[in-house]
């Protein structure tokens, strides 16, 4: 039988570069850096002093996705899923009356989960002259929580269940969404990721990994992929969204489709907890698979919302991995990384990233790659890294690379209808 076709009719997103998907991809265009001096805990034996954080946030500004009551019972991650997760369903203009409710899922990662909310009670725990712990604790905390919460709003009663594979967790969660419904089982998913991660135990187990850029001098250029200088990634947070459909249900109510999702791959380094394997095979295996899914070959695609996390060994991995899947169409391909601007946003990387594929291929324009200034002789800059400034281009497939610790890889290809 022939696979049925699944595209994306919604999109939703709160991250450090805007409150919603106008102000995001209007400050991409515009290559906005969203790093800033953490202001909400005390980083003073911390060797970084910065992150891409949400800008004067405030769960009270989004009354249509979430409520008083429901604020004190939810930490960061799942509010940023449900903010994120309003604007996607109402842009999809799914009419929840008339639709089978039973017929749409949500699947939603994250990375870390309710890492504050957890950081929060333990230390009230140990401090306390009456130690105790919230109700609340585990149902705030759990990484599948926010699928949960979502459904719940909604009243959406298909599959429903969390995903959590560190910076690979919402590329995996849209593949999934998608599978669930080219096996039958859904109409829609309401899929992405979201993550909260700027804490106490974020910042100093990222720097104890020596994972984090340290550049707190020039912080609000220290997510600088494929430059000389990089070292290390910046922290990022926040939610995207989006709500995948199969593709004549989307037809038969006249939904609005921004893109279908053509294909995905999904790959394994079995080489190390942290570090990337160098000449970076398993991750071009997986761009191979997508590719191979999709009918598509190298010289279809028209951009690579690269991982590109900033990190010496990561962006080398992947550019080596890219030249040998691409071959010669590797110096044709735009290739950006968007984590130049928002940070790593971890979790709901996949999820965010996608949606700057979207907008190449909605908008014509390829977000630029910021804060470059030296080359590094170990990258060929004969590759179109979309060096500082946005390029405006037709864009009929966009290819999107998410990469975890664990070795875990993931890609995925979106094509416009």
């Amino acid at each position: 039988m022939p696979r049925k076709r699944v595209v994306i009719t919604g999109i939703g997103t709160i991250n450090p570069l805007g409150n919603n998907v106008a102000e995001y991809f209007c400050n991409l265009d515009r290559g906005i850096s969203g790093s800033r001096i953490i202001d909400r805990l005390d980083t003073t034996f911390f060797a970084t002093k910065f992150a891409c954080q949400i800008p004067d946030y405030d769960p009270l500004r989004f009354p249509e996705a979430i409520d008083r009551k429901e604020i004190r019972r939810t930490d960061p991650f799942t509010q940023y899923a449900m903010i994120a997760a309003a604007e996607a369903v109402r842009d999809s203009r799914l009419d929840l009356e008339t639709t089978d409710l039973k017929r749409i899922g949500v699947v939603v990662g994250s990375g870390v989960g309710g890492i504050n909310t957890y950081t929060e009670e333990v230390k009230e725990y140990f401090e306390s002259d009456r130690p105790r712990f919230s109700p609340f604790l585990v149902p705030k905390f759990i990484t599948n929580i926010a699928s949960g919460h979502i459904a719940i709003k909604y009243g959406f009663r298909g599959p429903n269940f969390g995903v959590s594979s560190a910076c690979a967790t919402s590329a995996h969660a849209i593949l999934t969404a998608a599978s669930q419904i080219q096996l039958g089982r859904a109409d829609v998913m309401i899929s992405g990721g979201t993550e909260a991660p700027i804490s106490v135990p974020g910042l100093g187990g990222f720097n104890s990994a020596h994972a984090l850029s340290t550049n707190n001098e020039e912080y609000q250029t220290a997510s600088r992929p494929f430059d000389k200088t990089r070292d290390g990634f910046v922290m990022g947070e926040g939610a995207a969204i989006l709500v995948v459909e199969e593709y004549e249900h989307a037809l038969q109510r006249g939904a609005t489709i921004y893109a279908e999702i053509a294909g995905f791959g999904m790959t394994c380094d079995a080489w190390h907890i942290t570090a990337p394997r160098e000449d970076g095979e398993s991750a071009g295996d997986a761009m191979e698979l997508a590719l191979r899914e999709a009918g598509l070959t190298p010289a279809d695609v028209d951009y690579i919302n690269a991982h590109g996390t900033s990190t010496p060994l990561g962006d080398l991995a992947e550019l080596h991995a890219i030249k040998r899947v691409f071959g010669d169409d590797a110096y044709r391909v735009n290739i950006s990384s968007t984590k130049s601007m928002t940070g790593h946003m971890m979790g709901a990387a996949g999820a965010v990233e996608a949606l700057a594929c979207i907008h190449a291929i909605r908008d014509g324009v390829i977000p630029p790659t910021i804060n470059f200034q030296f080359e590094d002789e170990q990258i060929d800059y004969r590759l179109n890294l979309t060096l500082n400034e946005k390029q405006e281009r037709k864009v009929r497939v966009a290819l999107s690379n998410n990469f975890g610790f664990g070795g875990q890889n993931a890609s995925l290809i979106f094509r416009a209808i």
